[in-house]
């Protein structure tokens, strides 16, 4: 399962556990990324989407349709990203 947001593309970042003596070992910081169904009112169903929580947070200010029309995509984009 990729841990990315289909609105906002957050995803993984890497970087190093730095210890005391200074040795340097690979790490990941996962993005708070949650699988939800969210209700879109102008087509009458629910949409399956991977989404972070600024993500989230954003759908419940602007709607989806408003916060993907803002960043440029439709919700056909991210439907197909998500099920592919």
């Amino acid at each position: 399962m990729s841990r990315r947001c289909d609105l906002t593309g957050r995803s993984p970042s890497f970087g190093h556990n730095v210890s005391f003596s200074k040795r340097r070992t690979n790490r990941r910081w996962l993005p708070n990324v949650q699988e939800r169904r969210i209700w879109v009112p102008e087509e009458q169903r629910f949409v399956r989407l991977k989404l972070s929580a600024a993500a989230l947070r954003e759908i419940e200010r602007k709607g989806l349709l408003k916060a993907l029309r803002d960043r440029g995509l439709t919700l056909k984009d991210v439907e197909r990203r998500s099920r592919a």
